[in-house]
């Protein structure tokens, strides 16, 4: 199931990728929003939010950074790398302006996040008091468990590099540690 989602997001990105360019504005940024919602969903909940997040609400500073660094080669992802590379410079921000501005989708029934965990409090300097981000740190509240904790051992494991500080942050904590920020995040 999860090859097919893929080749039909790949269809759905060069079909938007080698459409000729339109004129620039607010037209342009929704069409092109058309190919995110093929993954992030039309509503806000990704088709496979254990791999996918949510961008429907998330912060700009960390939309326009993601997708620079997808575009750059500084972080890389074969569906995200290859659209990021067919938007411009210029077509970053509105972009992130357009996901930014959506309402970030209600939580589907889930227990109560708990007590935080050990070691979280230092990560509210970037990800704000209730996690639901600012510059320069993304939104983290309500993310799925898989994607976050997946996030984390990348950045532990020095595969995600895009970011100077996570690396080390996540390599001073112990996996049991991320694995239970990661469940507290989801819960939010």
């Amino acid at each position: 199931m999860r090859n097919v989602s893929t080749i039909i997001a790949a269809g759905a990105v060069a079909a938007v990728l080698s459409a000729p360019a339109q004129a620039q504005g607010p037209a342009n940024v929704e069409a092109k929003a058309q190919m995110c919602g093929v993954c992030h969903g039309q509503n806000g909940q990704p088709l496979d939010p254990k791999t996918m997040p949510i961008i429907w609400g998330q912060q700009v500073y960390y939309m326009v950074k993601s997708l620079h660094d997808y575009k750059t080669g500084a972080r890389d992802n074969p569906i995200m790398s290859a659209i990021a590379k067919g938007l411009t410079i210029e077509e970053l921000r509105p972009m992130a302006v357009y996901f930014a501005a959506k309402q970030w989708p209600a939580k589907q029934g889930a227990a109560a996040a708990g007590t935080p965990p050990k070691g979280i409090a230092q990560c509210q300097a970037c990800h704000q008091q209730n996690f639901e981000g600012g510059p320069p740190g993304p939104r983290l509240a309500g993310l799925s468990y898989e994607y976050l904790v997946a996030a984390m051992r990348s950045f532990a494991n020095d595969q995600r590099t895009n970011n100077e500080d996570m690396p080390k942050m996540m390599k001073a904590l112990s996996e049991e540690e991320r694995d239970a920020m990661a469940r507290y995040l989801a819960a939010l």
